[in-house]
């Protein structure tokens, strides 16, 4: 059985600016710090003082596709961001955000991270009312719906019926000429936020975006309600009263940058206190730990501190790997790790290693690291992962493969162990993670199978 590279990733990043000048450059600064979530396109949308929308996007990251040149056409106060990673149900430029639709009652823009369920029951419906989308990307599909309303209704109304037709997980923002409005599912499986800036006010995925920006958080965006941004300032609408935090788990374990504070809880606390809690489960004698960088130097801490065991840099990540790493050719796939991945001889060498990682997908990374540190001579090593067994996919935005590519769907614990060739394997308990959030509501469905959602026929084939 083979198994491809191992990586996940999340669907995007959103970022939106009302009533600041220049709000082209904040969602610039913006969307670099989203950079993270999203790395194959990026698009900026802006309003002018003639309410007059403009829009850059491109394929790439955003100091490849943006420039001094391209966005001086972006004037205005009021603007929307979005970096995207592109499955393959939603690859190619066409499917690059904002997106900008023209209708009578007026022009709008909208941008999107998520995952919607019922898209395909969605699409069908409104192809037979006649629309004809231009993209495969399930953002789309709330512009229609936006526009099949009745025009003379004011616009929330008009959004808030539209968001009760969809099911799934979703952060939106729609610009109007005047208007932003940002929207977050009922289950709270996304996170958004919201900041203040002087007499202005910046949205975004993640509250790392508010730092490099120089905005004050204010508060999140609930589930089930959308906020409406203009000049009279924030004004909030509840289009359901079926209300959940089911916080996708993984945007905790992996996704967020850890200067990100997800619903009260910091992600670097979250990753320590879930490396803290690995150690109480699966506590082993060993030299030194190390983490794989960089979403599991915070667990690895965490482990260390509560073992006692030094903390070590035992593996160093390149910088300057390109995004041709993403998609290697099968050529390079052996040497891949190589390219972003060293392990350090002189301190892993003759040591008993802990090596903290934050999940396990498809294995063959966690192989291939394994084999890095024992040719750079590590005694012995111990493999700790700072989340629960990935066993089923996810359809709610995140990159998770279908069942039969999750390799713990084929092996027990103990057959992983020997597929990785560690010396000792273990995993977190889906307990710890609500410890380490504090909090009793979670979406851990790619652990458990346990989905909050129903899942409509269409996506059996997905998995």
């Amino acid at each position: 059985m083979q198994y491809l590279e191992s990586q996940i990733h999340e669907e995007c990043g959103v970022l939106g600016v009302y009533g600041i000048e220049n709000a082209r450059d904040l969602i610039y600064y913006g969307l670099h710090a989203l950079q993270h979530r999203g790395q194959e396109g990026v698009g900026i949308v802006t309003v002018d003082k003639d309410h007059k929308m403009h829009r850059v996007k491109g394929m790439g990251l955003v100091t490849e596709v943006l420039n001094s040149e391209n966005m001086r056409p972006l004037e205005g106060d009021i603007a929307i961001g979005h970096v995207l990673y592109s499955t393959a149900k939603a690859a190619g430029p066409d499917n690059l955000q904002p997106f900008l639709f023209h209708h009578h009652t007026g022009d709008f823009a909208i941008a999107h991270n998520g995952n919607l369920v019922n898209s395909n029951e969605l699409t069908r419906y409104l192809e037979e009312q006649g629309s004809i989308f231009q993209s495969t990307s399930d953002s789309e599909l709330l512009a229609h719906l936006i526009k099949m309303e009745n025009a003379s209704k004011i616009r929330v109304n008009v959004i808030i019926e539209a968001l009760n037709k969809i099911e799934g997980a979703f952060t939106f923002l729609v610009m109007t000429k005047d208007k932003l409005y940002c929207c977050r599912d009922k289950y709270g499986f996304r996170p958004l936020s919201i900041a203040r800036l002087g007499d202005g006010y910046v949205v975004a995925s993640e509250t790392c975006a508010f730092e490099v920006t120089g905005a004050k958080y204010i508060r999140d965006v609930e589930p089930g309600e959308i906020v409406v941004i203009d000049k009279n300032g924030l004004n909030s609408y509840h289009y359901s009263m079926f209300k959940h935090h089911y916080m996708c788990a993984m945007e905790y374990i992996y996704f967020s940058r850890p200067d990100s504070d997800i619903e009260g809880c910091n992600v670097h606390a979250f990753r320590k206190e879930t490396g803290k809690q690995l150690y109480k489960e699966a506590p082993v004698n060993a030299d030194i730990v190390i983490g794989v960088p960089d979403s599991s130097l915070s667990a690895a801490i965490g482990y260390a501190e509560a073992s006692g065991i030094p903390y070590e840099i035992g593996l160093i990540k390149s910088r300057y790997v390109g995004r041709s790493f993403i998609q290697p050719s099968l050529e390079l796939r052996e040497k891949g790790v190589r390219m972003k991945l060293s392990a350090v001889p002189s301190i892993v060498r003759d040591r008993s290693v802990v090596l903290i990682d934050d999940s396990i997908v498809r294995g063959t990374t966690s192989k291939r690291i394994v084999r890095l540190l024992r040719e750079a001579g590590a005694k012995e090593v111990h493999v700790r992962i700072a989340s629960p067994e990935m066993k089923n996919p996810c359809f709610y935005g995140v990159d998770i493969p279908t069942y039969k590519e999750l390799i713990s769907q084929h092996y027990d614990l103990e057959g992983l162990r020997q597929f990785i060739d560690s010396d000792s394997l273990a995993f977190l308990s889906k307990e710890a993670l609500y410890t380490a959030t504090n909090r009793t509501e979670l979406c851990t469905a790619c652990f458990s199978g346990d989905y909050p959602t129903q899942l409509y026929s269409s996506l059996d084939d997905e998995a």
